[in-house]
């Protein structure tokens, strides 16, 4: 009975018959077909037909979930036996939010796949909320993101530090208050590499000022909560938002202030639009990780991904 999962479980993802069809390659009439030997061979409905999108029955949620036990099974054998090799097959899945994936990992595949050509990787984008169900689950390999996991339920490495400063529109600020604790963004890249202090801008300048956010659930919206509460900061937030790049941009439109991490500012060209100020040290700092769940076995090709990352720090 579980023969067909895999063309169940793509239209339990697509929730449509047609798209998973389009999505196998195949046509709607034998993946009906084989929907329906498949639900004479379990006895009961696995699909809800009257629903739209199409949707599970009680019956066919305990099949999705005992095909993703199998197809977890399944996987972690196939990633056993490529082990026995050197790498010259495989698959990586690796996630990441939009920051991550569009400027960090990237860079990161580009060596993997250079040293390892014959390893397929896979790059899935998705939210900060989303990406530690899909680890669980066995979606993805790794993820790489600034919040903190559970440590019981996920291992890590620590990838880099990543600070947080202050995105400020230059029609905000006084040309005395840039000249005192205005920073550039080679200067922000000097103080990494170099070890060299920036002074932190005392945020009562910006007590009054519009703010720009990101949405509560993110790690960056926490943070920078807590640094204006500390200072006694009730902010006027101006927008919410989902990414960092929207804020920054947004920042740059001269709608608000943004607190942006130095990931972003080094990664993006900088603006005339806007100044970079500094935040104290406690503040700011916090890692970027890759994330893995605990107790699964690491892949080679896991297990040298990891390793080329922590050595181009």
């Amino acid at each position: 009975m579980f023969q067909g999962m895999k063309y169940i479980y793509a239209v339990y993802q697509e929730k449509s018959v047609s798209k998973a069809a389009e999505r196998l390659c195949i046509s709607q009439p034998s993946l009906s077909a084989s929907i329906r030997r498949t639900e004479e061979k379990v006895g009961y409905p696995l699909f809800d037909r009257s629903t739209k999108p199409l949707s599970l029955t009680e019956c066919g949620e305990k099949y999705i979930h005992a095909a993703e036990q199998i197809m977890e099974a399944e996987k972690g054998f196939a990633d056993y036996i490529n082990d026995w090799g050197v790498l010259k097959t495989g698959n990586l899945v690796l996630g990441g939010s939009s920051l991550f994936a569009s400027w960090v990992l990237p860079g990161l595949i580009g060596q993997f796949s250079e040293r390892y050509p014959g390893v397929g990787v896979e790059l899935v984008e998705e939210s900060t909320l989303t990406l530690p169900s899909l680890l669980q689950k066995g979606r993805i390999d790794i993820m790489l993101d600034n919040c903190e996991l559970d440590a019981g339920t996920f291992d890590r490495q620590i990838y880099r530090e990543e600070k947080l400063f202050l995105v400020v529109p230059r029609k905000m600020v006084s040309e005395k208050l840039i000249a005192d604790y205005g920073i550039t963004k080679e200067m922000i890249r000097e103080s990494e590499q170099e070890g060299m202090e920036i002074p932190p801008i005392p945020l009562r300048y910006f007590a009054d000022r519009p703010f720009v956010m990101l949405k509560e659930e993110n790690d960056t919206r926490r943070r920078s909560m807590d640094i204006l509460h500390a200072n006694r900061i009730t902010p006027k937030i101006a927008l919410e938002l989902d990414q960092q790049l929207s804020s920054y941009h947004v920042a740059c439109s001269g709608l608000g202030i943004a607190f942006i991490s130095d990931t972003l500012i080094r990664a993006v060209p900088p603006s005339p639009d806007v100044v970079y100020f500094g935040l104290k040290e406690k503040d700011r700092c916090r890692n970027i990780s890759f994330y893995w769940k605990a107790g699964r076995y690491k892949t080679r090709a896991m297990e040298e991904f990891l390793r080329i990352a922590d050595n181009r720090i």
